[in-house]
């Protein structure tokens, strides 16, 4: 059975804020570059460190800016199907 997104969503079978975040390959190699980062600083921290940090600091950076493009596009790709649906709505109830 199809739902219309206004459906599902009074429904409960989208419920935005329980949304499953898709783990591509890319993200999984970032996470485990950090993991092997992170090892790395605990078992020894020498001057020369400095610099894989800012690398360390960069990987976090750019797994955040992933997940936040995705929550973007997830969110208004939502936002663009229920305008869909309040137009068809809309001119349904105009033409009555």
């Amino acid at each position: 059975m199809a739902y219309s997104t206004m459906e599902a969503l009074f429904n409960g079978r989208i419920i935005p804020w329980e949304r499953r975040v898709e783990i591509t390959d890319e993200r999984r190699d970032i996470e485990k570059r950090i993991e092997s980062e992170k090892q790395y600083f605990i078992s020894k921290m020498s001057p020369d460190d400095n610099q894989r940090f800012k690398q360390l600091d960069e990987l976090y950076r750019s797994a955040a800016h992933s997940e936040e493009i995705d929550l973007y596009s997830h969110g208004f790709t939502l936002g663009a199907m229920l305008i869909l649906e309040v137009l068809v709505k809309q001119e349904k109830i105009i033409n009555k």
